[in-house]
């Protein structure tokens, strides 16, 4: 008999109904939810402490092929609603007299929708203070004095686990507004037969780049697939370490209102989870559909900068 959530007419039915979450519930959330203290008042590294050695080797183990596949998108040198477009300037190259050797400039505000890219916990405020209780006056015209992304200089080396939830229901990608529930991410585990685990590295595909490819370009803010906010609790319950997707992770319009991306604020302000925005997952999606198997060895690693809020990245799944 066909299963009935991953046939092709599953992405027809009826979706979960869940009552809108209010500013005073995600307030709720913020503190049922919270990591703060976990690891010390100190504690600089949030849920990247469940990547433990034990942990990388486990995920190194994963490694049965050598295959790599990259999770960027090739910088966008194009404007994105607010995000600006990658620069890039050659002030070196065959054309310069007497030159021996090409050079060029590189520009990106990465923070946004366009580029691929690691958000470090001092990102994010919710009212005064960053993660862990640090206050966000930490966070100055100079940069970040603490929770920037220079405490993840020695890299990201996990279990990356493919959440493919068009893959699920039976689409190619998810439609504008689809949100995506906490029976989303139930079912998924059903049909896929994988589970998320304390440490992993948790990339949730909603099928953006493949969208983008048939339908064009859309307001991001004004139509975009991503999890609902009921998805918190199931994100904390799973201890994940790192959460990516092939946007901004959160619905938009998220449904809460005065709050436009509570998934980034509970997960980064409150879990101590870094996110990665703009992932390119078409490849991964379809390698992983081939083999049927979801879990890979997870790598990345940000530019060092000394109170940076973040990075470009290049994120490697090795199957």
């Amino acid at each position: 008999m066909e299963d009935p959530v991953s046939s092709k007419s599953a992405g027809k039915l009826a979706e979960p109904r869940h009552a809108p979450l209010t500013r005073e519930a995600i307030a709720k959330q913020f503190k049922a939810l919270s990591n703060w203290g976990r690891w010390g008042q100190d504690d600089e590294l949030g849920a990247l402490n469940m990547i433990t050695q034990e942990k990388r080797r486990a995920a190194a183990s994963l490694v049965q092929e050598g295959m790599t596949i990259s999770l960027s998108h090739d910088v966008v040198k194009r404007r994105i609603g607010v995000s600006a477009p990658f620069e890039h300037t050659m002030v070196e190259s065959s054309e310069t007299p007497g030159a021996d050797s090409a050079a060029d400039v590189y520009s990106v505000q990465y923070h946004g929708y366009t580029q691929t890219h690691l958000d470090a916990l001092c990102h994010v405020f919710y009212r005064d203070s960053l993660y862990n209780g640090f206050p966000k006056t930490k966070v100055t015209g100079q940069g970040a004095e603490c929770l920037s992304v220079l405490t993840m200089k020695d890299g990201i080396v996990s279990r990356g686990v493919l959440v493919d939830i068009p893959d699920t229901l039976g689409l190619d990608f998810l439609g504008a507004n689809r949100p995506i529930y906490p029976e989303d991410l139930d079912a998924w585990e059903a049909v896929s037969g994988t589970k998320i685990g304390a440490g992993d590295v948790m990339i949730v595909r909603t099928g953006r780049w493949a969208r983008e490819i048939k339908e064009g370009e859309w307001d991001i803010e004004k139509g975009s697939a991503g999890l609902h906010a009921s998805c918190l609790p199931w994100i904390r319950q799973h201890d994940i370490s790192v959460l990516a997707s092939d946007l901004a992770s959160d619905l938009m319009p998220s449904g809460v209102n005065g709050i436009r991306l509570p998934i980034h604020l509970v997960v980064i302000a409150a879990m101590g989870v870094p996110i990665i925005d703009n992932c390119d997952l078409e490849v991964l999606a379809e390698a992983a559909r081939k083999r049927r198997r979801w879990e890979f060895l997870f790598i990345t690693a940000p530019l060092a900068v000394a109170g940076g809020t973040g990075s470009p990245v290049n994120p490697l799944a090795i199957f």
